[in-house]
């Protein structure tokens, strides 16, 4: 088993998982701390170590307001450790591998949380990556700045690094991306075998890293949970980044809000204080003052999804699709109305262009169990693609971990070869799962039966 490796920054030391064929190495550091100096600053390269570094425990959390401390449905699901470590110091990734040795070349998936750009950690218990490994890929999570200390644009900002302005925590994403393709090898990787992932923001992420030119050369294919958006108001939509100089002016804003003059003087702020400062600032029912990527002028140059339509990114397979109850307005599901069209829209502007693209369209909808009575809200797909429904308090039945074993294989299969179909991991075959047509979106439904198309 490969419990010791070294990866370019020295050697790392990790722990046999809860099954003992998969090696799990937690909180590695992809880059140097984004404190002092760093703070809203492009990721810096990680500084080596010596010795072995012990990889046992996630590294913190990204600054973001306390889980666990609400009554919600996700504090109740998974954020419901007030006490988990936060910290500033946050750019750490993790990987579960089942290689054996160094040349296995394993492929691999990168998966990027989800949580509006504003919350989310990789030690989420939806997101252990053990039973993803078992079935012959490797599996990375990679946290990243989010809110305030990801999204800020300033003037001072700008002038001080004009090449990187912005959006620190999509550079964050896209160097541990860029960490897993210089290192993954160590860990019985493939690094050109290499599928991004996301759900939610983390979809949305996703798109973001496929339509990035400096990472072109890296993605094989990419899955967007709950993700491609195409809103009918664009104005209204969070994922629609807005350009530069508008988020400047909201830097601007907001130092005067909390009475800063310079860049010096934000950066020396306590960063829990500055949290609980942007919190009042932009709290109430509105999203419209809190802090999103941004059209930066240089990586991240347009929406994904219309760079998408123009096929101005690698002609790689994707999976998307939708829970059958999330976002539910008036009857409408906004999820399903947005994914339906952004799949439409793609294939028949992809296809004029001559690519070759395919797309492999869902809908999760069976039976949840629980007092609260759920439904099939957002997110909680994510156990299930995971294959993590032990880790739930939810009084899951044999059906709900079949279809969760039939989802991770499709997820699995993906990840090995860009098309989900081929064998559960009994050996049997799994139902066959369309790609979707400009003039037929076919949908795989997963329903408390198993995976049906429709």
């Amino acid at each position: 088993m490969l419990r010791e490796v070294t990866v370019k920054n020295g050697k790392l030391r990790g722990l046999p998982g809860t099954n003992t064929r998969i090696s799990v190495f937690k909180g590695i550091p992809f880059a140097a701390p984004p404190v002092g100096k760093n703070r809203w600053r492009a990721p810096q390269p990680c500084p080596d170590w010596e010795g072995v570094r012990t990889c046992f425990e996630y590294g913190p959390i990204s600054v973001q307001d306390q889980p666990g401390v609400g009554t919600d449905i996700y504090c109740r699901e998974w954020h419901v450790d007030p006490d988990i470590k936060m910290d500033e110091d946050c750019l750490y990734l993790n990987v579960w591998t089942p290689a054996n040795k160094t040349d296995e070349k394993l492929p691999v998936l990168v998966w990027f949380f989800g949580g509006a750009f504003q919350w989310g950690y990789t030690a989420e218990m939806e997101f252990d990556g053990e039973a993803l490994a078992r079935k012959g890929i490797i599996v990375v999570t990679v946290n990243y700045r989010l809110a305030l200390m990801a999204n800020l644009a300033h003037p001072e900002i700008t002038a001080e690094s004009p090449d990187a302005p912005c959006n620190f925590g999509l550079q964050d994403q896209q160097a541990g991306l860029h960490w897993v393709y210089e290192n993954i090898a160590a860990f019985g990787g493939d690094p050109e075998k290499i599928t991004i992932a996301g759900q939610s923001a983390g979809g949305a992420s996703t798109m973001q890293q496929l339509t990035c030119p400096a990472n072109r050369h890296i993605v094989k294919g990419a899955v967007v949970l709950s993700g491609m958006i195409e809103m009918d108001n664009p104005d209204g939509d969070i994922f629609n980044p807005i350009d530069l100089k508008e988020a400047e002016r909201r830097g601007v804003a907001f130092f005067d809000y909390i009475g800063v003059k310079t860049l010096e003087e934000a950066r020396a702020m306590d960063a829990f204080k500055l949290r609980d400062l942007y919190g009042e600032y932009s709290g109430g029912p509105s999203m419209a003052l809190k802090m999103f990527p941004i059209l930066d002028g240089h990586d991240y140059n347009g929406n994904p999804q219309e760079l998408l339509i123009e096929g101005s990114c690698p002609d790689v397979p994707i999976i998307t699709g939708y829970t059958g109850d999330e976002f539910t307005f008036d009857g409408v599901n906004i999820v399903e109305k947005t994914v339906k069209k952004s799949v439409k829209n793609a294939l028949e502007a992809n296809k004029a262009k001559g690519l070759s693209r395919k797309i492999y369209s869902y809908c999760f909808d069976p039976d949840i169990p629980g007092w609260d009575n759920p439904g099939t809200f957002h997110s909680v797909d994510l156990w299930f693609w995971f294959e993590t429904l032990s880790k739930c308090w939810r009084p899951f039945k044999g059906r709900h971990y079949d279809l969760a074993s039939q989802m991770s294989s499709y997820f699995v299969n993906f990840i090995k070869t860009g098309d989900p179909n081929g064998k559960d991991y009994d050996d049997t075959d799994l139902p066959l799962w369309k790609a979707s047509e400009e003039d037929s979106i076919n949908i795989m439904k997963f329903t408390s039966e198993g995976a049906k198309p429709e």
